[in-house]
């Protein structure tokens, strides 16, 4: 743990949860007798018929049959043994100022204009490295307005495309 956390520069709690989050668990310490033991199988089977079943409404179940510990602790349990949806890696890009942007566009819904019924869509440009944003929007998605987007996002910003790295449909800026 220590070591993959001095490697990446990252806090090693950082670290447990991912690990955890990718199904790793810690190395194990001594089992010792819980009260929720008699009454886990019942716990994983509901869990895996109702995976979003809140910890509340599982513990009022679980006291119905007997159970006899707090709420809390159950909860903390509960935690234990949810399932987890499978972590997707990333990896985090990173730019110089102004460098790159990433482009996009979205459908927001229709407008009634007079008696046309027009999509709403908007492009979209952030800048990579601070996370600016850029964003307008259009009645259509045609190509002259994508174009429009990207001289209005250079106008604004006072740069412009210097190289596209095609694979990942970014541009590279520089300034005017």
């Amino acid at each position: 743990m220590g070591t993959i956390s001095r490697q990446l520069g990252v806090h090693h709690d950082a670290i447990n949860r991912v690990l955890s989050q990718a199904g790793i668990l810690k190395a194990e310490r001594s089992q010792r007798a819980s009260l929720i033991d008699d009454y886990l199988p019942f716990v994983l089977k509901t869990l895996e018929q109702y995976p979003l079943l809140c910890a509340s409404r599982l513990y009022a179940m679980v006291k119905e049959r007997g159970y006899t510990g707090g709420p809390d602790h159950f909860r903390h349990l509960i935690a234990e043994h949810r399932p987890r949806k499978i972590p997707e890696a990333f990896q985090r890009l990173k730019t110089l100022q102004g460098e790159q942007a990433q482009v996009d566009c979205g459908h927001f819904g229709h407008l009634t204009i007079g008696q046309a019924r027009r999509p709403l869509m908007a492009f979209v440009m952030v800048l990579s490295w601070n996370r600016q944003i850029f964003l307008r929007f259009y009645l259509n998605q045609q190509m002259a307005n994508f174009l429009r987007g990207h001289e209005a996002a250079f106008e604004c910003w006072q740069g412009l495309p210097k190289v596209r790295a095609p694979d990942l449909g970014e541009f590279t800026l520089i300034p005017v």
